[in-house]
């Protein structure tokens, strides 16, 4: 049987109406926002069996069982994974195409088992073993009791070789147990559990599948929490942490609120906001931004307000306005976080907040402001070296209008100033383009200064205005997502839907601005032999494809010279596997360009 498409079964999950599948079997009656029967896994005859529409889950108080639409088919019909999927999509009218794809099972199959398997174990130390008091104890120290917290199905990883025992008895291998990041191999040889005297939180990806855990110490030593290694089913910098819970009322708010942790999200779900999630540990990553641009247009940060986390705000606000949503950023009081604001004020308290939230540029201008930096001319100065990253980073064409006019306003200077000091600001932060590997005795080793973006980019539009034939091939494998620069990724854009023989002229009706380009790119001559343009193109195309990977490389750098002694050893493990994936994927762009990035010297980073 082929595999189906993960977009069809994110299709057909959130199509299904969990309540009346199933209400066909069990009576339901709504309670609030859920809808509660009899368990029908238990033979329950009270209401504990809970159906969480905004969740697309379902969950039983006594029996502990959970899971979603297709877990439901599956337990109860005895049905496999992919039928379940299969029948759900046939109540739908939801059609899943048939042949291609890898054939046979998922060979991750046994990882999410183990995984899986795990999860269970831990969470049944949590509410039974005596060692958990502690775990315990520390939950209800933070207002959270066993009933409250039991639909999360936390864990706990106890101390000691009992993981290790409970694996091997109930049939999972070393080496599956290692793979899946469970186990931890010693200098001598020996494993380990990796988790120890922890509470767990359970990390799913989008399907619902539990991944991966969080970490947090209950007692002395660092680090404070750690997370899964990266493995075949987890990726930490492609997570968030309740996407797959949150995802619907993000749809359906338009909006997701990006917190720091854990307990922030939970204690902000529970006092009735669900569209929030959080990212793993470390600042988010462009995988994780596009992720979220996935679900809604606009995100609210609401990090600490202290200096690490005000870097935080902004990394991320940067990165999110990379990916063209709108930002705000709500503004928390000092010494709180979200977990502290909602135990004390509740719902009212996290709307206020919200209601207050600003666009992320002039949350910048006003802590500037209130540090005085725009009174002299000095500090005017510095002042626009911490505004000009963010309007380099926004992509949308308006909102980078009104940032260059509000930044303009408040500091005098002009707005063609502002846009030329945008691209020169870009110029120490981008990964430049590797030599190409073979000679290119007809191209120019050098090209006009007025020509916009980079190499590699005026490569490949210069090659489809060449040719239809590299037209049609720029479009298929190309993504508009690798030009940075506005104007060559409308160029292309627009050749690329221009299915019509010849790229001689520019159309009549094309913007001036355009066209002017078109021409200038059209001037320079490219190899004469297909050979040569082969090359020109793969070379091209793969340090398009390349560039932010090696740019979230150089990131990780910077990251780990300001991280702090709890965050860091996650983040040098997090290079060092980036390292190895770069190495393989790109050896010569990582040769020639990723040993000098991720070393180059920088300057102190700004407090915005």
């Amino acid at each position: 049987m082929s595999m189906i498409p993960d977009e069809i079964i994110e299709q057909v999950r959130d199509s299904a109406d969990l309540v009346s599948i199933i209400g066909d079997s069990v009576e339901l009656k709504r309670t609030g926002g859920d809808y509660r029967g009899p368990c029908p896994f238990h033979g329950g005859q009270h209401r504990n069996f809970a159906v969480i529409p905004k969740k697309g889950r379902y969950y039983c108080f006594v029996c502990k069982e959970s899971g979603d639409v297709f877990s439901w088919y599956m337990k109860r019909l005895g049905m496999d994974y992919p039928s379940a999927v299969r029948e759900v999509a046939r109540k739908l009218g939801i059609a899943i195409p048939e042949g291609g794809g890898r054939q046979g099972p998922d060979p991750r199959e046994p990882l999410y088992q183990a995984v899986s398997v795990a999860h269970d174990w831990f969470a049944r130390q949590l509410r039974e073993a005596p060692e958990a008091e502690e775990a315990r104890r520390y939950l209800q120290g933070r207002g959270l009791d066993l009933e409250t917290v039991e639909p999360l199905e936390l864990g706990y990883a106890p101390r000691g070789p009992a993981f290790v025992h409970a694996m091997t008895q109930l049939g999972l291998d070393e080496a599956t147990l290692l793979e899946a990041g469970l186990l931890a191999r010693r200098e001598d040889g020996g494993v380990l559990p990796r988790f120890r005297a922890r509470l767990l939180f359970p990390i799913h990806d989008l399907r619902g599948r539990v991944v991966g855990f969080g970490g947090r110490l209950l007692g002395p030593g660092e680090p404070k929490y750690l997370n899964s290694p990266e493995t075949p089913i987890f990726r930490k910098g492609g997570t968030l942490y309740n996407l797959h819970a949150a995802k619907n009322a993000i749809r359906k708010e338009e909006s997701v609120i990006l917190v720091e942790g854990y307990f922030d999200v939970h204690r902000l779900v529970f006092a009735g906001a669900e569209n929030v999630v959080a990212p793993l540990g470390t600042a988010l990553t462009p995988d994780q931004a596009a992720l979220l641009r996935r679900f809604a247009a606009t995100a609210v940060l609401l990090l600490d307000s202290d200096m690490a986390g005000l870097k935080a705000t902004f990394r991320a606000g940067d990165e999110l306005l990379r990916h063209e949503m709108r930002v705000r950023v709500a503004t928390m009081p000092p010494g709180e976080d979200p977990d502290t604001l909602v135990q004390k004020g509740g719902l009212p308290a996290l709307q206020a907040i919200l209601r207050d939230a600003v666009d992320l540029l002039e949350r910048k201008i006003q802590i500037l402001e209130r540090k005085g930096w725009f009174a002299d001319i000095e500090h005017r100065r510095e002042a626009l070296d911490r505004l000009l990253p963010t309007i380099r980073a926004t992509r949308d064409p308006i909102q980078r209008e009104l940032y260059l006019g509000l930044v303009a306003d408040r500091t005098g200077v002009s707005k063609a100033v502002l846009e030329h000091e945008a691209a020169e600001a870009a110029e120490p932060h981008r990964v430049p383009d590797p030599p190409a590997r073979s000679p290119e005795p007809d191209f120019p080793r050098s090209v006009p200064p007025r020509v916009a973006g980079s190499r590699a980019e005026q490569q490949v539009l210069r090659l489809m205005l060449a040719s239809d034939e590299w037209r049609a091939r720029a479009a298929e494998v190309v993504k508009p997502e690798w030009f940075e620069h506005p104007a060559v990724r409308q160029l292309f854009e627009l050749l690329g839907a221009n299915r019509e023989p010849g790229t001689a002229a520019p159309p009549p009706d094309l913007a001036a601005p355009l066209a002017g380009l078109w021409q200038r790119l059209a001037a320079v001559a490219l190899p004469l032999d297909y050979t040569g343009q082969a090359n020109l193109f793969a070379g091209a195309t793969r340090r398009l494809e390349a560039r932010p990977h090696l740019r979230r490389y150089r990131q990780l750098t910077e990251w780990i010279r300001e991280a702090g002694p709890a965050e860091r050893p996650e983040l040098v493990a997090e290079k060092n596997r980036m390292a190895r994936e770069l190495q393989t994927r790109f050896p010569e762009e990582f040769r020639t360009y990723g040993y000098q990035v991720g070393r180059r010297a920088r300057r102190p980073a700004p407090d915005t």
